[in-house]
């Protein structure tokens, strides 16, 4: 069996995780991250348009280059228009940039619906406090003009909400992407869960909020130790253990 590059089954896991804790929509979003070298320049991978997240394997990734060209599509679908558009955009604007991860949750649509965004309530929500970019909805996204506003959005900031459409992270590497992505989804359902409740809303003081925000920032440098991102080492460990043909 031939063995695939780190790239294609880091990005495979991820799809797998976003399936197994329900972040899916049948076959629609996408998770994107940069090729391998020996791909092409100015590439990255995406889902095949028609398989399911569940579905996705390192070897059926399809390689697009930024202007929409397939260089490899081994499932034979094609790519979907607008996921090409959104991802496109941020690959070609932010080099640094690795992956990318957009979803349309319950919690994340429901929130990415209200004026406020994700409240500063609890800890969880802190994370994302004054560093959530917004994106307004123009439509499903198949314009290509909209890239240039997209991006322009985004900013430096990792995280978005699509206004009335979703959520979308995007990370220096797959795990990164993912763990944002985990941890605004957590988020988005605790605001929902409140507010459901009917109890008057306790936010958290903005010096406050902003002193936890650095802290998640700092995080990585003080608790990594030697492993650069052993949180989404164990998500790859929970990933290969349920779905070793993702590999493949």
């Amino acid at each position: 069996m031939t063995t695939q590059p780190k790239e294609r089954i880091d990005l495979a896991a991820a799809y797998r995780l976003i399936a197994h804790y329900q972040m899916d929509d049948s076959i629609f979003t996408h998770i994107s991250a940069k090729a391998p070298d020996d791909e092409g320049e100015n590439t990255f991978l995406i889902n095949p348009y028609g398989l399911r997240f569940d579905e996705v394997s390192a070897s059926s990734l399809a390689t697009v280059d930024i202007d929409g060209n397939i260089l490899r599509d081994t499932y034979g679908a094609g790519i979907n228009k607008a996921g090409f558009t959104i991802h496109s955009a941020v690959h070609a604007a932010r080099s640094e940039i690795h992956c990318v991860l957009h979803t349309h949750t319950v919690a994340g649509v429901a929130i990415s619906s209200m004026e406020e965004g994700i409240l500063p309530l609890n800890q969880w929500a802190l994370q994302f406090h004054n560093r959530c970019a917004f994106h307004d909805y123009e439509g499903i996204a198949l314009d290509l003009g909209e890239r240039e506003r997209l991006v322009n959005d985004l900013g430096e900031h990792k995280v978005m909400i699509l206004r009335n459409h979703g959520l979308l992270t995007c990370g220096r590497t797959v795990g990164e992407a993912f763990g944002l992505m985990f941890n605004m989804e957590r988020a988005c359902r605790a605001q929902l869960a409140i507010m459901s409740s009917g109890g008057a809303l306790r936010k958290i003081d903005p010096a406050l909020a902003e002193k936890t925000a650095q802290q998640y920032e700092n995080w990585d440098k003080q608790h990594s130790g030697n492993k650069p991102d052993p949180q989404w080492d164990a998500f790859l460990r929970l990933a290969t253990k349920n779905y070793p043909d993702l590999a493949n």
